[in-house]
């Protein structure tokens, strides 16, 4: 399971980036118009930086077995998911029509559903994982 977890976020990440190279390539922060549908740049950022911090935790824990260090991982997956749905309700908001529409309305709606998708399994598994190493030490 604990590897199974492991390519479930590297999947995600590659899916977050590509999402964040689209959101680049058609403007970015310069394109959000409108504090509705605006992506605040702490999370903009955080989102990024708390999964690969994330993401090296994992790889700690399974390099070492350090069941503290699954814990780390899972508490750091519990920041990317808020940020993440965080980031998922003002693109739905800007897809409703109504608001300024910025660079993520340029996302493919497939994407944003896969990296959603992957990033909750890797949230579970994570956790499932962390509850098992976890009664076992």
């Amino acid at each position: 399971m604990e590897f199974a977890a492991l390519a479930a976020w590297i999947l995600a990440a590659a899916a977050g980036l590509y999402l964040l190279m689209i959101w680049l390539r058609n403007g970015g922060v310069r394109s959000q118009a409108t504090k509705v549908t605006r992506f605040p740049m702490l999370v903009v950022i955080g989102h990024p930086c708390a999964a690969v911090a994330g993401l090296a935790v994992w790889i700690a824990y399974l390099v070492t077995e350090v069941v503290v260090f699954a814990w780390i991982a899972f508490a750091a997956l519990l920041v990317v998911i808020f940020q993440g749905f965080l980031l998922f309700t003002r693109w739905l908001v800007g897809r409703g029509g109504r608001h300024a529409k910025g660079a993520e309305q340029a996302f493919p709606a497939a994407a944003v559903l896969v990296h959603g998708v992957v990033a909750v399994t890797t949230f579970v598994l994570v956790f499932l994982t962390a509850i098992e190493v976890s009664r076992g030490s």
